[in-house]
């Protein structure tokens, strides 16, 4: 293993042998589009403003990836670059560094946008964010090569699953009523909760426990379509973004902090309020306001 790692080491310091304070800040732009914040800002635009159901199926199986990349780190623990060789750190990075959740998740929302959209050129574009997204980890001396491959292979696993198993698990889960899919998904946000409560694990299986009820209560009671306007879909997600960072900061600053066991469940809770509205909360008000006319 210590020859993989010096391996890596040296292909890192071949790469940041070019790097400046322009291309630091250059990647770092790039790294940030992996980040929890930007896929607080996309998921709500497709969910809001593209198309509704395949945005809240989109959430699911990302956060599940997510999990599931927060139980490998923690069952390899594998180190970072610069635990190494602390002179190769250009950017902040926490944890354990196999698989790169950058790069899994990556995979997991492009190739699912990709796969969606169905275009030659999308897929192109999706490729290039993949590999931008990736090699940005490298560059920034916060992963190995090795992480950021096993991170795309484990995304491309997931999203040949998910390819294959959408629609006939949605037409199973459709046939079940709705008592019967909340205990589900009670029941796996337990194993998630028993798998890893650590905040990373916090925070997926709250936003996953949060969206997958609402996407029960919605597709019963909120008949939700993204149709309409362009300007109505601009103040959609102007008044719904508003609201989602308001929560997003607001019960940050007013819950208490990670670290004890109050703070592990507000912040549980804060994450899966923020799962409602973003699947449930805002659909409702958006027809409260007249401002999305209802599914045909």
């Amino acid at each position: 293993m210590e020859a993989i790692w010096q391996w890596g080491i040296n292909l890192i310091i071949a790469i940041q042998q070019v790097h400046g304070p322009l291309l630091d800040n250059i990647f770092r732009a790039i790294t940030f589009t992996g980040e929890e914040q930007f896929y607080l800002v996309l998921f709500p635009l497709i969910i809001w403003c593209i198309d509704y159901s395949f945005g809240a199926v989109l959430v699911i199986f990302f956060l599940l990836s997510d999990f599931l990349n927060i139980v490998l780190k923690d069952l390899i623990q594998h180190p970072r670059p610069f635990d190494l060789n602390p002179g190769l750190k250009l950017s902040q990075a926490d944890g354990y560094g196999m698989p790169s959740g950058h790069a899994q998740m990556a995979v997991t929302a492009w190739g699912a946008i990709a796969v969606r959209v169905r275009k030659t050129w999308f897929w192109i574009v999706a490729v290039m964010i993949i590999f931008l997204i990736g090699f940005s980890r490298v560059y920034l001396g916060v992963h190995f090569p090795t992480d950021v491959l096993v991170g795309w292979i484990i995304g491309s696993i997931l999203l040949g699953i998910y390819v294959v198993a959408r629609y006939p698990l949605e037409k199973w889960l459709s046939g079940l009523n709705m008592w019967l899919q909340l205990l589900l998904v009670i029941g796996l946000t337990v194993v998630l909760l028993l798998l890893n409560r650590s905040s990373e694990g916090l925070t997926a299986s709250g936003t996953l426990f949060g969206a997958a009820v609402s996407l029960v209560f919605a597709r019963r009671y909120v008949s939700f379509s993204v149709s309409g306007p362009w300007w109505h879909r601009v103040v959609r997600f102007l008044i719904g973004i508003i609201v989602l960072f308001g929560l997003y900061l607001g019960l940050k600053a007013a819950f208490p902090p990670d670290g004890t066991a109050l703070g592990a469940i507000f912040r549980f809770l804060r994450y899966t309020l923020l799962g409602v509205w973003l699947v449930l909360g805002a659909p409702w008000l958006f027809r409260l306001m007249r401002l999305a006319p209802a599914a045909n």
